[in-house]
């Protein structure tokens, strides 16, 4: 018993090292690529670098990038772990970029390649590790890969909390986070030195054998993914401005993002530990209805308690979201996911569009983000019964079959 034991245990270690290799291209390329922007923006702002209609336009920006990276995907065919090396590149090397210019139109440019640059790392790191993890019977890693946005998003909002604190520059501190994912880039580089030919050959080819009901259920997918791209965003975008209107004067608003990306990781561990029999589409209509909460807590409740516990549900699903949506894209596609991954995280970009430019008139006309972050709840309890939806037709075609 003892031999078999650590047979699996060492079988297991070629996972845990594609999981982590994964989940520290995420953690860069999202955590850092994509949302340091967040807690860097309050100190930019200060300095007099922006106002917070250019730091508008730089987030927009971003998420158009990351829409066109998204929705390139489906044409791109060159082999994953190549596109993985060069996102995690590019990502360094552009947020080093922040940190060396101060022209707008530099920084425009730079936010929206980031953003392409991070789709191509989400789209491709996901189907690759997810592949991985499955060819060595490693399901439950899973957790592991989507933890890495979290760690990111935790890591640079408390960087960002300690810069403002010591009154230190941006520029520094991008290229500080620069720095520091070079590091992190260099130990896990190795891992996508090249997909196996097989594995290149079954990505390749298209799924012809996909069922007329597999295909209607990939536009679902797609269509109930966007608007939690929009549910999310408008809470993320603002939830410093949300909380220093609730709490003025106080200290914990700087503490709510961490506390977010806190939860991610939390979320994404627990996630991958459910049965993989458990249905993908009800998973994700619960975490609808979980982030859904979160925000409603804090639209009834701006106390710190109320927004702390609000940003701790909007968080704990967050990549769980992921997870189970890029489940569900390889149940209907298999090995040939690539485009459908692409064709949701586009949908889930547009959502993010789409979100900050309906809440952000709204609150300037009436002073307040309450009606947006309720149009927000009503997009997410759409989102959940449309899924929940879908989980019972799935159940009322088995059993007729």
């Amino acid at each position: 018993m003892a031999t078999s034991a650590h047979a699996d245990s060492l079988s297991l270690h070629p996972a845990r090292r594609a999981a982590i290799a994964c989940a520290v291209v995420l953690a860069v390329a999202l955590g850092v690529g994509r949302f340091a922007f967040t807690p860097l923006l309050p100190l930019m702002l200060k300095s007099g670098a922006l106002d917070i209609r250019h730091g508008g336009w730089l987030a927009s920006a971003n998420y158009a990038g990351y829409l066109i990276g998204a929705l390139s995907c489906a044409a791109i065919r060159v082999e994953h772990a190549r596109m993985v090396r060069l996102a995690l590149a590019s990502t360094i090397v552009l947020t080093l970029a922040m940190g060396l210019t101060d022209a707008f139109a530099l920084w425009a440019a730079i936010r929206f390649a980031a953003g392409v640059v991070s789709a191509w790392a989400f789209v491709f790191a996901s189907q690759w590790g997810l592949r991985r993890l499955a060819e060595l019977d490693a399901h439950a890693l899973a957790g592991i890969i989507y933890a890495g946005p979290g760690v990111g998003i935790l890591s640079t909002g408390l960087v960002g909390a300690a810069a403002a604190a010591l009154d230190v520059a941006a520029p520094w501190v991008w290229m500080a986070f620069a720095a520091c994912s070079g590091v992190a880039g260099a130990f896990v580089w190795k891992a996508f030195m090249g997909d196996a030919p097989a594995a290149q050959a079954r990505a390749a080819a298209p799924n012809r054998a996909a069922s007329t009901s597999a295909h209607a259920d990939a536009v679902w997918l797609v269509a109930l993914y966007g608007l939690a791209g929009f549910g999310y965003i408008i809470t993320a975008t603002f939830l410093p401005v949300i909380a220093r209107q609730a709490l003025p004067g106080s200290s914990w608003p700087d503490l709510f993002w961490p506390a977010f990306g806190l939860a991610l990781v939390a979320g994404a561990l627990i996630a991958a530990r459910l049965p993989l029999a458990w249905d993908n589409r009800r998973l994700l209509a619960a975490c609808y209805v979980i982030q859904a909460s979160g925000i409603v807590l804090g639209i009834v409740c701006p106390t710190a308690p109320g927004l702390g516990i609000g940003s701790i549900l909007l968080g704990l699903p967050f990549t769980a979201i992921t997870l189970f949506a890029m489940r569900e894209a390889r149940r209907l596609r298999g090995d040939a996911a690539a485009a459908l991954m692409g064709y949701a995280t586009g949908a889930y970009g547009m959502g993010q569009i789409a979100g900050p430019l309906v809440a952000a008139p709204i609150a300037a006309h009436s002073g307040s983000f309450s009606a947006g972050l309720w149009i927000a709840v009503a997009a997410l309890a759409i989102g959940a019964a449309g899924l929940a939806w879908l989980g019972w037709r799935g159940d009322a075609h088995a059993s007729s079959a």
